[in-house]
């Protein structure tokens, strides 16, 4: 349940608030995006009126008025009537995904550490951003033979066991699943995460590489990372697999009761 608070102006309007020094309008050569920025910032300093925001940030007020009309369709603003503008549920929403994001790395990092050591393999963690994935945490193993997966490394949907366990309750993932080699059997593995809870891959995205991922699941159950343990093929036998998998289902399981999450 999202909450907002709403913080009340007492000013009876007979005395003049002291101004403050206007808003800085950076200059990146997007003069309009420049000064939709500047229009937020006014805002989130206290201009809550059009007068204010005039004021705040030195626009002509044609330019303010469709700058603020143009930030209210997109959500970045709202609008309370008397009370003026305060920023818009859509940026609380990005503030509430950035802020989880990083938790989310906080309170993984341990477990990664702790998965890493005691699986001997390199672990990682990934997010979903549109249509790849992303690293956002690695803890790299201390085997001479390991796999290295830098922080911030971008990699497909449609290969690997982080990918099938991101894909596992996306409604359109079919276009991701046409682009792997096989795609019937990586169907069949992206199905089998909703009944075993985890997913491996050995070659799929690295000829001689394999992995291990199970998925860490937010508030409602949906997947929001996919923690994983990486490494050469030759260590990813069936009964190296079925080890793995304990592993990170239970590392999977610590990061989101670190998070508060509730299990089932």
């Amino acid at each position: 349940m999202e909450h907002y608070v709403i913080i009340l102006d007492m000013s009876d309007g007979r005395r003049s608030p002291a101004r403050r020094a206007p808003v800085p309008i950076a200059d990146t050569g997007v003069g309009t995006l420049d000064r939709a920025v500047a229009v937020l910032e006014a805002v989130e300093r206290g201009a809550h009126t059009f007068t204010r925001v005039v004021e705040a940030t030195g626009l002509p007020r044609s330019s303010t008025h469709r700058l603020i009309k143009a930030l209210e369709r997109h959500g970045y603003l709202a609008s309370y009537g008397g009370l003026g503008y305060r920023l818009g549920p859509r940026l609380l929403r990005l503030a509430s995904t950035a802020m989880r994001e990083l938790s989310l790395r906080d309170v993984a990092h341990p477990v990664l550490e702790r998965l890493a050591r005691a699986t001997g393999e390199s672990a990682q963690l990934y997010v979903r951003s549109g249509d790849v994935r992303v690293c956002i945490d690695a803890v790299e193993s201390q085997s001479e033979l390991r796999t290295i997966v830098p922080m911030g490394a971008t990699l497909p949907l449609h290969a690997g066991s982080a990918a099938k366990v991101l894909l596992a309750e996306d409604p359109h993932r079919a276009r991701h699943i046409r682009q792997n080699a096989e795609p019937l059997r990586f169907a069949r593995d992206v199905r089998l995460v909703a009944s075993r809870g985890w997913a491996s891959s050995v070659g799929e995205r690295e000829p001689g590489v394999g992995s291990v991922s199970a998925p860490v699941r937010g508030f409602h159950g949906e997947p929001v990372a996919a923690i994983s343990v990486s490494g050469p093929a030759s260590r990813m036998g069936r009964a190296d697999v079925r080890r793995l998998a304990v592993a990170v289902t239970g590392a999977a399981m610590e990061v989101e009761a670190a998070l508060g999450v509730s299990p089932g």
